[in-house]
């Protein structure tokens, strides 16, 4: 693969105008992606020139540039969350229809947890999370119960490292996050008033495979007031039944793979 003086590959620096693209900046001018992704203007205006003409990104008639509709049809091909977000949508559908603000799944990735889908009510709760955004994993209801659940040097890792602070409750100790996470598995969910936004209350619960490995989140974001608790045998059944929808679609594949 070509590299630049500097040693590195193009596919480098093209991973890097990617990630320029946030939630929260999805349009950018070219000098904004140079500025993001660390690259001169000139190599970055060339290299966001090549992506437009391949349909990865998308030029607007002010100048500005946006993701491509191609490089979603490309993603979304071999999505690792679209199978668990297809099982997932009925009941985070109930869920919604039941507390009335929000339903979501989270997925562990590295360390942090990427929401697969997020499901929202008019005039709900106010809710940071968006459809393929991430989040700290001590921070958030469904990070924490993936955190819980997680090999044990990531779990080191978190517990060691900086713990960025949203709020005045959000978890910022180590030994506070870790007995936190001794709780999640014992009790089987966590509910977090207050840490991301302090009007709103996170509850969370882990999904389990056939295995019993946990594999997601399912939560919901309701107001922080004393009804929240209430939620919680809702969430675990909305669990159950996922899990259920997990094991006979892992049985169905079984199943074709005999016959072939």
């Amino acid at each position: 693969m070509a590299r630049s003086p500097s040693g590195e590959s193009v596919l480098e620096r093209v991973v890097r105008i990617l990630e320029a693209f946030t939630p929260e900046a999805q349009v950018l001018g070219v000098g904004e992606v140079a500025r993001r992704a660390d690259l001169p203007v000139a190599t970055a205006s060339r290299m966001v020139a090549d992506l437009v003409e391949h349909g990865l990104l998308t030029r607007e008639s002010t100048g500005r540039v946006r993701m491509g509709t191609r490089l979603w049809e490309l993603a979304s091909r071999a999505s690792p969350t679209l199978s668990m977000r297809e099982l997932a949508m009925p009941v985070l559908e109930e869920l919604l229809r039941a507390v009335g603000h929000h339903a979501q799944l989270g997925l562990l990735d590295g360390e942090e947890v990427l929401f697969a889908e997020r499901l929202s009510a008019e005039g709900a709760v106010v809710n940071y999370t968006r459809i393929a955004a991430r989040l700290p994993l001590h921070a958030s209801s469904s990070g924490l119960v993936l955190l819980a659940h997680a090999p044990g040097d990531l779990q080191e890792r978190i517990l060691t490292g900086k713990l960025a602070r949203f709020t005045s409750e959000t978890i910022t100790d180590g030994a506070e996050l870790r007995r936190r996470l001794a709780d999640i598995r014992r009790e089987g969910f966590v509910l977090c008033a207050g840490h991301l936004h302090l009007e709103a209350t996170g509850i969370a619960v882990p999904v389990r495979d056939e295995t019993g490995h946990v594999v997601a989140a399912v939560s919901v974001i309701v107001p922080n007031d004393d009804r929240a608790r209430g939620h919680v045998p809702l969430l675990t059944a909305g669990a159950r039944e996922i899990q259920r929808r997990l094991r006979r679609a892992v049985g169905e594949a079984d199943d074709i793979g005999l016959i072939e």
